[in-house]
């Protein structure tokens, strides 16, 4: 990704999760911005211990001037989610739609917290790692515009979020980094041992999209 003369690339905050769009967002945000500020939301969901632990890993592979130390913020939503299976039982699995891993409110809040973030640093582009064909109406350019409009009436700032993935699929991303260390990424619902349990949905999605790519998968899967 080139840098563009018509924008402002001195900072760009990237929401990262540990998965393999969020990984190649970093590596892009590297390539357009002179600083980049890794922000995590930890929600207290049951795969984000093995998922923040990837990340850590994942973030010394690009390490540089550029990178600033992650940022880990804070929203638990168990006592708003009570037994939805994120933070309990009845994990969606590999034969199971996109739609069936839906968190409500999950870009609401990932978008709330990393915007008043950038927003009190005046960091004026937020980027995350929404994937073309995404089901889910908290992934579309309205909804995205309307986060940027209640940020700067709230902050004072003016932030823009962008989806430079958007119309890439994740056998896309995966093809134009094949070198990127996607062994350090992390994606499934129900980690085993730290390890991707390779039964959930998003260990098909994972496995599907290395295969789709052409790029061998180098995931140690539990099963």
């Amino acid at each position: 990704m080139n840098r563009r003369k018509d924008q402002d690339t001195a900072a760009v905050g990237v929401l990262t999760s540990g998965g393999v769009e969020s990984a190649a967002l970093v590596a892009a945000a590297l390539k357009a911005y002179e600083r980049v500020y890794p922000i995590y939301i930890r929600k207290g969901l049951k795969w984000e211990k093995a998922e923040l632990d990837s990340l850590k890993e994942f973030l010394r592979t690009v390490e540089s001037d550029g990178l600033a130390e992650l940022t880990v913020l804070d929203v638990p939503v168990k006592p708003i989610y009570g037994n939805h299976w994120s933070v309990g039982e009845g994990t969606p699995a590999s034969h199971e739609p996109d739609t069936a891993v839906f968190l409500p409110g999950r870009n609401l809040l990932l978008l709330s917290l990393a915007g008043l973030f950038c927003g009190l640093r005046r960091i004026p582009v937020l980027w995350l790692g929404i994937l073309k064909g995404n089901p889910f109406h908290d992934a579309r350019s309205g909804f995205l515009k309307q986060v940027e409009g209640l940020l700067e009436g709230s902050v004072g700032a003016s932030l823009r979020i962008a989806a430079p993935f958007h119309e890439l699929t994740k056998a896309q991303v995966i093809k134009r980094s094949p070198s990127l260390a996607w062994g350090k990424t992390f994606s499934c619902l129900e980690p085993i041992a730290g390890r991707h349990c390779g039964r959930c949905q998003k260990c098909a999605e994972r496995k599907a999209g290395f295969k789709a790519a052409g790029v061998v998968d180098p995931t140690r899967y539990a099963r």
